[in-house]
């Protein structure tokens, strides 16, 4: 079965760069359409419309977003505790970039909080559930108990950081969110509280 068509990729990367960099409703199809330098026609050719196009943008980051939370856990050295303190650490080192613009999940989901049918808030909703199902499935292999709703607490944690560095623009939010999920995977894992 043959992939996407390299003239599609090249639209949904500018429409990445675009809409996460300024917002996707100050963004026209005629601006993606010049980045991606191609015609309105032929981007409309591959998508109907530019809701289409939103919800292709969020769909081409759910897999690496995964990926990538999931290599900082695996790079960082300790228990599944410390693992999960570690995504928080390198999302606050991510953040600490001047281009850093926050979860662009998110964003959409504020931009199109009105219009929950939208196809964007449904990718975004399965993205986070995708983020919320791996972190279960770390908890279990990891024998915590309750790790579904300990799952749920550190998505809450990471999407609360997201939302508080965007206002303050102070990463060592998310440095405290890590502390707060490292002490209730620690809890779950039976360990005492550090003084």
């Amino acid at each position: 079965m043959a992939g996407p068509s390299p003239t599609r990729e090249r639209i949904v990367a500018a429409a990445t760069k675009l809409f996460y960099d300024e917002g996707i409703r100050s963004v026209g199809v005629d601006a993606v359409a010049a980045k991606a330098g191609v015609t309105k026609r032929t981007l409309y050719y591959h998508f109907r419309s530019k809701d289409d196009l939103v919800a292709a943008y969020l769909d081409s980051r759910d897999q690496p977003n995964l990926a990538l939370f999931q290599r900082w856990f695996a790079a960082t050295d300790g228990d599944v505790a410390a693992r999960v303190q570690g995504i928080f650490t390198h999302l606050a080192r991510a953040a600490r970039h001047p281009r850093w613009k926050g979860c662009g999940f998110l964003r959409t989901s504020a931009e199109l909080a009105n219009l929950p049918g939208h196809p964007a808030m449904k990718v975004g909703a399965a993205h986070k559930r995708r983020l919320e199902a791996w972190l279960r499935s770390t908890f279990e292999a990891a024998g915590l108990a309750g790790a579904e709703r300990l799952a749920r607490q550190v998505v809450l944690l990471m999407d609360g950081s997201f939302a508080v560095v965007l206002l303050h623009r102070d990463p060592s939010y998310m440095e405290t969110a890590g502390e707060a999920a490292r002490s209730l995977i620690e809890a779950a894992l039976g360990k005492p509280r550090a003084a």
